[in-house]
């Protein structure tokens, strides 16, 4: 394929994988506004706590586990449960659990991989997810959510209809351009990066192959959808099982979209931390992985 029809595919490729995410981006803010509208306050700390506890972690990982978003939708649902005043460990296992235990990765997983290597992933990304949250809290990672993202939206006066919608449309304004950003710098990389050359690189022979695989998933990266057919192919081709799940988890967990708009949230110390606990988790669910295959 020459430069000219690789760049083109690469263009549709975004044209498509934008509308598809604006799309689904508006539909969960507007699910995210109802629920702070019919939601009470009070409720969702009940329920997540208002201060870290075991109970709330586990809960909000939970939470994350059955709700099928990707990366990209995560970000507005943890950014409601900020505004709502729910704790923040609560809140950051949500963020951690939803994209890498969401149920469309696990069915794609059973398939793709088998039920022993599902089970141990599930069972190591939903401890982890826990205990990042209580980790991160108890550190004080809070006083790096930016208040313009969270404090800048307030409250909508009028009908439910209206303050629904104009919750949907601050978030919607605030993160788009990161998520359309994300979305060109990853369809642009997934367009020039041939899975040759990926095997090469983090093939079986490589020593380190388990965390450079962790780092190149993240461009690779766009949905669940896509980045799970491409560690099918390069399991039937010889890469370790562990690679792959190295590679999965770096790609959904630290994806240019969600990494570009987690920075309308965060100040660049908790991206920055975001992005090594992911990078660690990968790397030590790798080995696990492999050992026990």
């Amino acid at each position: 394929m020459s430069f000219t029809e690789t760049l083109l595919a690469a263009a549709q490729y975004f044209l498509v994988i934008a509308l598809e995410l604006t799309a689904l981006f508006i539909v969960v803010c507007l699910i995210v506004g109802a629920l702070n509208v019919y939601v009470p306050k009070e409720k969702m700390q009940k329920v997540l706590g208002h201060s870290g506890s075991v109970r709330g972690s586990v809960i909000g990982a939970a939470f994350g586990a059955i709700t099928p978003f990707c990366s990209c939708s995560t970000i507005p649902v943890t950014l409601g449960f900020l505004k709502s005043g729910v704790a923040f460990s609560s809140a950051m296992s949500f963020l951690f659990a939803s994209p890498l235990l969401n149920p469309v990765i696990l069915a794609m997983m059973l398939v793709v991989f088998g039920p022993e290597i599902t089970v141990v992933y599930a069972v190591m990304m939903f401890t982890a997810a826990v205990l990042i949250g209580l980790v991160l809290e108890r550190l004080g990672f809070k006083k790096y959510v930016k208040p313009v993202a969270v404090e800048g939206m307030t409250e909508a006066t009028g009908s439910k209809r209206k303050r629904i919608i104009m919750f949907a449309w601050t978030t919607f304004r605030q993160m788009i351009p990161y998520l359309l950003l994300g979305a060109a710098i990853g369809a642009f990389i997934y367009g020039f990066l041939p899975a040759d050359w990926i095997l090469a690189v983090a093939g079986p022979q490589n020593l380190f192959a388990i965390p450079v695989a962790a780092i190149i998933g993240i461009p690779l990266y766009i949905r669940a959808e896509t980045i799970l057919p491409i560690s099918a192919a390069l399991l039937s081709k010889g890469m370790g099982v562990g690679t792959v799940a190295a590679l999965l988890i770096g790609g959904a967990g630290m994806s240019i979209p969600e990494i570009t708009m987690l920075s309308a949230i965060f100040k660049k110390q908790f991206v920055m931390v975001f992005v090594a606990t992911i990078f660690l988790a990968a790397v030590l669910t790798g080995i696990t992985v492999q050992v026990i295959v």
